[in-house]
């Protein structure tokens, strides 16, 4: 009981976990956040960029099938949101632009991504429904236990598709491997008898 404890603990600090990052980005250089979510997660993220006099620096916000989800020329400081369609790599862009032939500092970059319940704002949930803050409370844990149940239907089906395409693979490369032979079997046979013709006919062997 206590293994199944830690277990859940673990869990559901892994799914109520927010990326916060922040690092510097020189003059006229592109640098990506990428990250793999599972379809139909809310992500919400925060950003704020440091003044850099002649500097411009834009965000851009896409899937791995280069759809934009997201996109802001000269930004400064600002939030975004969208929900995910599929299973796959999303990325968070920023590039910062200078006038050729000048110089200026790198701009210091903070970054906020959450996704999940965190992302969710149940302060306006509760508004909308005029929720009690125990109701608010029940109702985040109930989402959160959603989400936790959710990842592990996920991660169970993509455990079954993996299996099967294990087996798909063992059984082609089990036919292939018998046609292999089969086709070897045949070669030498006829080599054989190619041979025994050719001895024949030079009167080599009768």
């Amino acid at each position: 009981m206590d293994l199944l404890y830690y277990v859940l603990l673990a869990v559901v600090f892994l799914a109520t976990f927010a990326d916060g990052i922040m690092f510097n980005l020189p003059p006229n250089t592109l640098k990506c956040l990428r990250e793999e979510i599972h379809k139909d997660v809310l992500v919400s993220g925060e950003y704020e960029v440091s003044e850099a006099p002649g500097q411009h620096t834009n965000l851009h916000v896409a899937d791995s099938r280069g759809h934009t989800l997201y996109h802001k020329d000269d930004a400064t400081q600002g939030k975004f949101a969208f929900t995910t369609d599929d299973y796959e790599v999303y990325e968070v862009c920023f590039e910062t632009k200078l006038a050729a032939g000048q110089q200026g500092p790198a701009r210091e970059i903070t970054l906020n991504v959450k996704h999940g319940v965190e992302a969710r704002n149940y302060e306006n949930v509760a508004k909308a429904e005029k929720l009690k803050p125990l109701e608010v409370e029940l109702k985040r844990l109930e989402d959160l236990s959603e989400d936790i149940v959710n990842s592990f239907a996920y991660m169970r089906k993509r455990e079954e598709e993996m299996r099967n395409t294990n087996e798909s693979t063992n059984s082609r490369v089990l036919y292939f491997s018998i046609f292999s032979m089969c086709c070897l079997l045949a070669l030498a046979t006829w080599q054989v008898f190619y041979l025994r013709r050719y001895f024949k006919a030079k009167k080599l062997i009768e």
